[in-house]
């Protein structure tokens, strides 16, 4: 039976053990679902084990279970090492979704929850196409699968398990499904990912809330200078100001911006996607450019004070802000960090304390066009979607594909077929069902070629 015809008759059973999934709460940030961390990851080793698998374990980390499964075929064929996570992002705001979120609901033929397309849509594609080449007696690839539960609070403990696990988890290639595609006509491959830092800062002013009237105009209100500090950050052309933040940072060729600019853009699209009325970024480079090979930085969260129903005068003691900054090849997050940390500490006045802690970050990647498993995505992609997939460079994130490249010496392939109009991180995420099903058949043709090149 061909790829096409084995998802036509499997769909709805596929969709059932997809909603199975996305039904259990696995927010890995927030304490009160550690049970449900657990219940997820028991869950995927019975999925993989039902796809085929020889066998499949629930390993413990020093964090949240990893999900270890695997199939040995022949020591001739090559490995590929699959992975993906089972955690997903909070659902907060909570009133803007408009069905329950972890309740998946298929309308217009896309389905709308929690984890619908990041990450447990798009990596349960990769267990539905090993199931394939299993069951069709095509499987010509030992495959091993690692399926985590931190990616969205930065994979703490993943680094400490492949450290640990060397040797079970050596493959020739890394085969991932977190990222996206152009749009649903124009297949890509995502070659590059930024890296990641991210902060939060902390500033203090009185011991405790004060009268706004009696000593407004004498104490610092810390929420006042936060958000000085952090109107300091960015100058008019959108760049940080940050000391020596683009220091290791590599201009792109002419030639190089290009081959990017021949990359589809629709900028009406993009702005219905997004909502806002325009572009905006920094001064002298394209939305492509923006967010594929240079830095940004971003509030993503800033609090303080009072923000209850009707007025409360105060100066409040404390204000709160969440600091990101997406990188690129040769920036250390590590550096990065620390001089954005001496930064804001270096501007802060003295009538306040400010705290700058860490919270994670991951080093950007990039992935050869040459590699034997780069070629053999393009091909599969190509007998999918009729056409040759265009090489891309990815504006988000996934810390430890550049930790796997440090700790287990393996490239990774990304193979994403999520939308930008996905919402994956915000209410209303969704995945097409088409997505899915394109994406179960491009991995298992993947498997084909990959087999092939390698055979000669």
């Amino acid at each position: 039976m061909e790829i096409k015809s084995y998802i036509k008759e499997n769909k709805d059973r596929f969709l059932e053990e997809l909603f199975s999934l996305i039904r259990i709460p696995s927010i890995s940030s927030q304490t009160e679902h550690k049970e449900d961390m657990v219940k997820c990851a028991e869950r995927w080793k019975e999925l993989i084990l039902l796809a085929g698998a020889d066998k499949a374990e629930v390993m413990p980390t020093e964090g949240n279970p990893v999900v270890y499964g695997e199939k040995f075929i022949s020591k001739d064929y090559p490995t590929v090492l699959v992975y993906g996570h089972y955690d997903v992002m909070p659902i907060d705001p909570a009133e803007e979704w408009n069905t329950n979120p972890f309740e998946p609901v298929i309308k217009d033929d896309i389905i709308w929850a929690r984890g619908a397309d990041d990450d447990k849509g798009q990596s349960f594609m990769q267990a539905k196409a090993f199931e394939y080449m299993v069951k069709s007696g095509k499987l010509k690839c030992n495959v091993k699968f690692m399926i985590e539960g931190e990616e969205e609070i930065g994979s703490g403990a993943l680094y400490g398990f492949c450290e640990k696990n060397k040797e079970l988890l050596k493959a020739d290639v890394i085969l991932v499904s977190d990222t996206s595609m152009i749009n649903k006509d124009t297949p890509s491959i995502t070659a590059g990912l930024r890296g990641l830092g991210y902060i939060e800062v902390k500033v203090t002013g009185p011991k405790a809330d004060l009268h706004s009237g009696i000593y407004g105009g004498a104490v610092a209100n810390p929420i006042n200078i936060l958000c000085k500090i952090i109107s300091q950050l960015q100058d008019e052309d959108n760049r940080c100001t940050v000391p020596d933040f683009y220091k290791e940072v590599i201009e792109l060729s002419k030639e190089e911006r290009e081959l990017m600019a021949r990359a589809p853009f629709d900028e009406k699209s993009y702005l219905d996607i997004t909502g806002s009325p325009s572009l905006h970024g920094e001064k002298g480079y394209s939305t492509i450019e923006r967010t594929g090979v240079r830095p940004s930085f971003d509030v993503c969260g800033i609090w303080g004070g009072y923000t209850g129903e009707g007025a409360k005068t105060i100066i409040p003691s404390t204000a709160h802000a969440k600091i990101s900054f997406r990188l690129v090849p040769d920036q250390d997050f590590n550096v990065i960090t620390e001089r954005v940390k001496k930064h804001i500490e270096a501007i802060a006045p003295k009538c306040v304390k400010v705290e700058v802690m860490p919270l994670h970050g991951g080093y950007a990647y990039v992935s050869p066009l040459d590699l034997p498993a780069y070629r053999a995505a393009e091909k599969a992609m190509q007998k999918t979607y009729g056409k040759q997939p265009i090489p891309t460079r990815s504006g988000g994130s996934i810390p430890i594909v550049a930790g796997f490249e440090r700790i287990l010496g393996t490239k990774s392939i990304l193979m994403g077929f999520g939308l930008g109009s996905d919402a994956i991180h915000s209410p209303n995420e969704n995945y097409p069902l088409q997505q899915f099903f394109n994406g179960i058949e491009s991995i298992a043709y993947f498997y084909e070629e990959f087999a092939e090149i390698m055979k000669k």
